[in-house]
């Protein structure tokens, strides 16, 4: 089995981007596998996956800014927007030679992707999504209280977001929540993720970017336009109890990319956290026929 190695490369003035990867012994060839990762983890969440994958394939994980051990010096002065996410991840794959590659999209990571890809469409060549959403019927009542601060922005309604969703309890449940055998999820995953977010202004950070996502929905649009006229190989594995990204997400895939795979998983939101293995599996059984 491959070692999965710890690393960082400076980026994009100044950013220092942790990532973690593992490659198959003797194949320095092989095809590039990206793992972007949602709100409020990091490349952690696939610690698991990654050794799975890297049998065949070269796979990385990067922790977003804003997450993890990724670190954003104070006079950098960066704005936390999902363009930002994207233009520091195009940077990452720039600084590491990576030309083309296959994408494992879940929730935050899904809209850096999409917007890389609307930028560079030749350079992915697959997309699985784990509730990765770029639809709006896939919007599920989890956006309820963000949705408000959306219309109104102000410091009432950041505040209820504040209270309802940047917790520990909140981040906890999200693990948790529609999960068949909530004791199986390390808690680690959970309190790891809420001791990072914990860092000094990193609350704003992920206020800032909840706010932003409504910029994301606006290029639902264009993503899907991406869709149809590149008809990127997809498969879309679901953890079909998820609040946030609903079923319906998953299945619109079908409508601009016909030949999607759509597979839907007895799991919440972290679906990965908890059907690694099955998730596993799909993958390299779609990524075989992306690389034949």
């Amino acid at each position: 089995m491959s070692t999965t190695e710890i690393k960082r490369v400076v980026v994009d003035s100044g950013i220092s981007v942790f990532y973690c990867t593992a490659s198959p012994e003797n194949n320095s060839s092989a095809p590039t596998v990206l793992l972007l990762h949602g709100y409020p983890t990091s490349s952690h969440q696939y610690r698991n996956l990654i050794p799975l994958l890297s049998k065949h394939y070269r796979v990385i994980a990067p922790d977003l800014p804003g997450f993890g051990f990724t670190t954003v010096p104070a006079e950098r002065n960066y704005t936390y927007t999902f363009a930002s996410l994207a233009t520091t991840i195009g940077a990452f794959l720039d600084a590491l030679s990576i030309k083309s590659f296959a994408v494992y999209i879940f929730d935050y990571g899904a809209p850096v992707a999409l917007r890389l890809a609307l930028q560079r469409p030749e350079a992915i060549t697959a997309i699985i999504s784990q509730n990765g959403n770029a639809y709006e019927e896939g919007l599920g009542a989890g956006w309820a209280p963000i949705r408000k601060y959306w219309e109104t922005g102000s410091a009432e309604d950041r505040k209820i977001v504040n209270d309802g969703v940047v917790t520990f309890e909140a981040t906890k449940w999200q693990y948790t929540h529609g999960t068949r055998d909530p004791e199986v999820i390390a808690p680690e995953s959970y309190t790891l993720d809420w001791a990072l977010l914990q860092r000094p202004g990193n609350l704003d950070v992920q206020l800032d970017l909840l706010y932003d996502y409504q910029n994301n929905v606006a290029l639902y649009p264009q993503f899907q336009e991406y869709f149809r006229k590149s008809q990127v190989p997809l498969l879309a594995v679901w953890g079909k109890h998820d609040p946030f990204f609903i079923p319906p997400g998953a299945e619109a895939y079908k409508r601009d990319l016909p030949k999607a795979e759509v597979v839907f998983l007895d799991a919440g939101h972290f679906a990965g956290e908890t059907e690694t293995a099955e998730i596993a599996g799909l993958m390299l059984r779609f990524l075989e026929k992306v690389f034949a």
